[in-house]
């Protein structure tokens, strides 16, 4: 698979953009926050590499995407060695003490759902906070393992 095959893929799921507000009931959930660092510094570092698919890259995973950072209608190709994860960008946070953004599963994903990267700051405090929901009866391990990476 490849990035430009992704092109008019519809999603594979209704409820877009559901990371945003209440999760999807019949799904599983993930929710996590995890203190990163403190200051305005950490925050803004952080901030900026969660829009640049730092998250995903920090989980392991190789990523090539249509934009260099996160917007609405990017679409993403995640590789994990022969597991490819082709998603689009629903929504972008870019907020005073919130930065993040949320994609969706395109045909071919091994699961149906979708997942939110970000970071917030509650001084002194910076956290990392992924959410996520997909399809029920399957696991993966993106949101629970993903931090920040400094690339």
């Amino acid at each position: 698979m490849k990035l430009s095959d992704l092109a008019g893929r519809p999603f594979t799921y209704a409820e877009v953009g559901a990371t945003a507000g209440r999760l999807p009931e019949g799904y599983h959930h993930v929710r996590l926050s995890s203190p990163i660092g403190t200051g305005r510094g950490r925050f803004e570092q952080a901030g900026a590499a969660v829009l640049r698919y730092g998250m995903l890259r920090g989980a392991g995973l190789r990523v090539a995407a249509t934009t260099e950072v996160a917007e609405v209608g990017t679409d993403v190709l995640g590789k994990l060695g022969p597991f490819a994860a082709p998603c689009r960008v629903v929504y972008v946070v870019d907020e005073p003490n919130r930065r993040g953004f949320a994609y969706g599963s395109l045909p071919g994903h091994a699961v149906s759902g979708e997942e939110m990267f970000g970071c917030a700051t509650t001084p002194p405090t910076t956290r990392c906070t992924p959410r996520s929901w997909h399809s029920p009866g399957r696991r993966r391990g993106g949101a629970r393992s993903a931090r920040p990476s400094r690339r």
